[in-house]
């Protein structure tokens, strides 16, 4: 049985953590961390979880996680891990970041686009970037920090991976434009964008000058073609609660019918449980994903501009966030990938 931690508990992601991991037939809840509910029961701040027995909330104390988990899921916001993790890994635990400190192997780079320097930058190159269908299987055995993706570059990671890994595609001009529901800023984003009268009935681009995921995805996408890639991310705001829907447009080098993409994705991902190629012509929606880990692929080849164009849809809190990151938990701990998450959606 593998105890867990979950620091961040009351948020979004924490609470998926939670729905989820409490199917898990090899994994027990043993410690729930919330700054600002510490004493109080789960089910005070979040009633979904009526009839449920999870710890009561404390405050963040690594003695005490330690003493009582092998495993402790971050879900704070960027800056919590780099302070945090270094004395949580001297303490002998496996630490998984869902937060984006420890995805950017440059600390450079993180800086020029979070606007701060990073703390543990002597972590960077020992962080194991966990996006688990292009992370070997056994670079999970010894890993002790696990930096969990962003939803964002999963869902254009898994779009895009299979083009560039061949070298089908130009490693600069690809387009991403990708849509997200509104639970993608988190449960304490209170500003007046965010208020359901601003949201309702409206559908808007932001970060289009510059989105803090477009590093996470250039460098991701580099290393699987071996070479540096360029894109054009533009992230859309929906007015809707969950998921991601990411449209990704590259050029070809040569002439590719849209029967050999479907086969070369079938093909890639055909040992991967939670990535579904779907039969050409049928193109995924968020819907169809929600509530699951999946991430759902369509393409087809313009063959008038020899443009593939490849959909993928995902929910952004399980496959995007708390889902995946109980997938490298499994990996990390030996489990079957798919244990405690479900692969079918929610509908209606």
């Amino acid at each position: 049985m593998v105890r867990v931690g979950i620091v961040g508990a009351t948020g979004y992601t924490g609470s998926e953590l939670i729905r989820l991991l409490s199917h898990h037939l090899q994994v027990a809840i043993t410690a729930l961390v919330s700054r600002s509910e510490a004493g109080n029961p789960i089910q005070s701040v979040l009633p979904q979880f009526q009839g449920l027995c999870p710890p009561t909330l404390s405050a963040y104390d690594p003695d005490m996680l330690a003493q009582a988990c092998d495993v402790v899921f971050l879900a704070g916001e960027t800056g919590f891990a780099m302070e945090h993790a270094p004395d949580l890994l001297a303490r002998g635990l496996t630490v998984i970041d869902l937060s984006a400190d420890f995805r950017l192997k440059d600390p450079a780079v993180f800086a020029e686009w979070y606007g701060k320097p990073h703390t543990a930058p002597t972590l960077l190159n020992e962080a194991l970037y966990g996006l688990p269908e292009l992370t070997p299987t056994e670079a999970y055995r010894t890993a002790r920090l696990i930096a969990n993706p962003g939803c964002y570059p999963t869902a254009a990671a898994l779009a895009l991976a299979p083009l560039l890994k061949v070298g089908l595609a130009e490693p600069t001009g690809i387009i991403i434009d990708a849509k997200s529901g509104v639970s993608g800023a988190g449960r304490s984003r209170i500003s007046v964008e965010y208020l359901f009268t601003e949201l309702n009935e409206n559908f808007k681009a932001y970060g289009v000058e510059r989105h803090r995921h477009t590093p996470e995805i250039e460098q991701t996408l580099s290393t699987v073609s071996g070479q540096t890639v360029r894109v054009r991310f533009t992230p859309h705001l929906v007015p809707m609660t969950r998921g991601i829907l990411c449209t990704a447009y590259a050029r070809l080098h040569t002439p590719v019918s849209t029967e050999q993409l479907h086969a070369l994705y079938r093909e890639f991902y055909a040992q991967q449980p939670f990535v579904v190629v779907r039969p050409l012509g049928n193109y995924p929606a968020t819907r169809e994903v929600y509530g699951s880990n999946r991430c759902d692929i369509g393409l087809t080849v313009d063959a008038r501009t020899q443009t593939a164009v490849v959909i993928s849809a995902i929910d952004n809190l399980v496959k995007g966030a708390a889902g995946q990151a109980i997938q490298n938990m499994n990996l990390r701990f030996g489990l079957e990938p798919t244990m405690g998450l479900p692969q079918a959606g929610m509908s209606p």
